[in-house]
């Protein structure tokens, strides 16, 4: 139930200043005319009329704007609470958390791409830390990337913020160099793996160690193909389990991460020449091998648009497969996710092939739907990805081989059945729409070589398929229709009907004949099929036809299917 409802009145007297409040009473009228003689006067630079309600229940008010009239209000500049007021990284540590370190990737991207590393290597490798202290310009302006955006943010002074980050990169620079003095960062070449995981069980340091450890068995390796290649040799040689392996799998999972968060680095792991497309069901067989696997087994065709993942990528397939990378599997799923709902075509040079691409997307990604991602986030993507395939540009590439009308319409029919989200099956079902209703459909089938029969076929299979491309019904109802009256123009042009009526042919065949035609089989539905069905109808009645059909119980049966499609059941 409404509680007590009264107005209030605001006023800014300035353009900058805040709202301040008036008066508040229990006239509607008064309020807003109070408001607007303070604006006319100006008394005010802005007026604001608000309603409060009052709910007996919380014995709160609820406000709803009424009025505003005046000036706009001016933006600020968000200042920093005293509580949250400081630069966002405090000490050294914080550059090992996720977000700092890719912050450092794209400050450094250039100098890292330079050296063939990844942040993460940076932040454990001595040698490595002395190079970027050495470069002296490149630090600064990574300092200056990182502290001007966050001063804009958060209003605190740049230069206080650059001499924060100076003084902590310098720490952090010492702190890896002073572990490489003395002698803190094991050799793996000369010791085992397991054994240096042991060793650090309960260490203070086990986590920066280990991660040193195995970034400096990196040194000298470069590709990101042979990178891998070498962790997985690491990881074999990991502790078989408990909190030594978790050590060793939660570093090499960081590096793994960085690794692959590189297109170049991808492209290096699972293979240079395939595109975009191709890269990224290569992905998904990586992250779920099982469920690919078992999809290929099911339909071989698969296997023709999933690349083969082999070497590293292949051993890194089976370690996700096991749960050991979660938080990898995740990021490489979500990846995919990214460029799917990115503009960028997956096979620029084959609108086909990027059709073909992306039903086998669905396919992997909907089979792997709740270890990876959910399907809600699946089926959201691919609504994305929809929006681009029925561009003006896209469409044209797609049937722009097309030799024919009629195979244009057969690809777009295609393309309607292959997209999805109702914004986008409409916009297919509108080119679809326009190519089958076009003159140049109706002449360019009627001056075909192909005979009547054979056009009619033709027309009859495109019908069906834009039926089972899941369009609206009005969609569907308008391309039918279309269909059917091309298909009513060349069955009128061929006088097929009229020449199965008068054929010399055995009752049953003749009605055979009529009834396929008449249920859409061999002509499209419309004029052609009415003219079919009246004609089966008018056989139907005379006797002789039905003394036929008793004489051939068989026939009759087969005959019964038909008849019921065409809708002819009571006849």
């Amino acid at each position: 139930m409404a509680g007590v409802v009264h107005y209030e009145v605001y006023i800014r007297k300035t353009a900058p200043a805040p709202w301040s409040l008036l008066m508040a009473t229990e006239d509607r009228k008064h309020a807003i005319e109070t408001a607007e003689d303070l604006l006319a006067d100006d008394r005010a630079a802005a007026v604001r009329v608000t309603k409060e309600t009052l709910d007996p229940d919380t014995m709160e008010f609820a406000s709803v704007t009424v009025l505003t009239r005046g000036a706009p209000e001016v933006q600020r500049k968000r200042l920093v609470s005293e509580e949250s007021r400081g630069p966002t990284c405090a000490g050294p540590h914080d550059f090992y958390a996720p977000h700092a370190r890719e912050l450092i990737a794209r400050a450094l991207e250039d100098w890292l791409a330079r050296q063939g590393v990844t942040a993460f290597e940076l932040l454990h490798r001595p040698d490595l830390a002395e190079i970027l202290e050495a470069s002296g310009v490149e630090l600064q302006h990574a300092i200056q990337k990182v502290a001007v955006p966050e001063s804009q943010a958060t209003g605190q002074p740049v230069h206080e913020l650059i001499r924060h980050y100076q003084k902590l990169s310098e720490q952090a620079i010492e702190r890896v160099l002073a572990m490489g003095r003395r002698g803190k960062i094991p050799d793996l070449a000369e010791k085992s793996l397991a054994e240096v995981a042991q060793k650090l069980s309960g260490s203070a340091d086990r986590a920066f160690i280990i991660g040193a450890a195995i970034s400096q068995a990196l040194k000298g390796v470069r590709g990101a193909r042979a990178r891998v290649e070498t962790l997985m040799n690491l990881l074999d040689r990991a502790p078989a389990e408990g909190p030594p392996r978790a050590l060793v799998l939660v570093a090499a999972e960081q590096l793994l991460s960085e690794i692959f968060a590189s297109r170049t680095n991808l492209a290096q792991v699972l293979g240079p020449s395939l595109d975009q497309g191709g890269s990224l069901a290569a992905v998904v067989r990586m992250a779920a091998p099982r469920e690919i696997a078992a999809l290929i087994a099911h339909d071989a065709r698969l296997a023709i648009q999933i690349p083969v993942v082999d070497g590293p990528a292949e051993r890194l397939g089976q370690r996700l497969q096991a749960g050991e990378f979660p938080l990898l599997a995740a990021a490489l799923a979500r990846m995919v996710l990214r460029e799917l709902m990115s503009p960028c075509r997956l096979r620029p040079t084959d609108a086909g092939g990027e059709i073909d691409i992306l039903r086998t997307l669905a396919t992997s990604l909907t089979a792997a739907a709740g270890r990876l991602l959910t399907l809600d986030e699946v089926q959201n993507a691919f609504i994305e990805r929809s929006k681009s395939l029925v561009t003006a540009d896209f469409v044209g590439a797609y049937v722009r081989d097309c030799q024919t009308v009629l195979a244009e319409a057969e690809a777009l029919s295609r393309l309607c059945e292959n997209v999805t989200g109702s914004a986008s099956k409409r916009s297919a079902a509108r080119w679809m729409l326009a190519c089958v209703s076009s003159l140049r459909f109706e002449s360019e089938l009627r001056q075909s070589s192909l005979s009547a029969a054979q056009k009619l076929l033709t027309l009859a299979a495109l019908q069906r398929s834009t039926r089972v491309a899941g369009l609206s019904e009005t969609d569907e109802s308008q391309i039918a229709a279309a269909i059917g009256v091309v298909g009513g123009v060349v069955e009128a042009e061929g006088r097929i009907t009229a020449q199965l009526a008068r054929s010399p042919a055995p009752a049953p065949q003749k009605l055979s004949a009529l009834l396929r035609l008449a249920a859409g089989e061999t002509a499209p539905l419309g004029p052609a099929a009415d003219r079919a069905k009246a004609e089966a109808v008018r056989l139907l009645r005379v006797p002789d036809t039905r003394a036929a059909l008793g004489q051939t119980p068989q026939a009759l049966g087969a005959l019964k299917t038909l008849m019921q499609a065409a809708g002819l059941a009571a006849a």
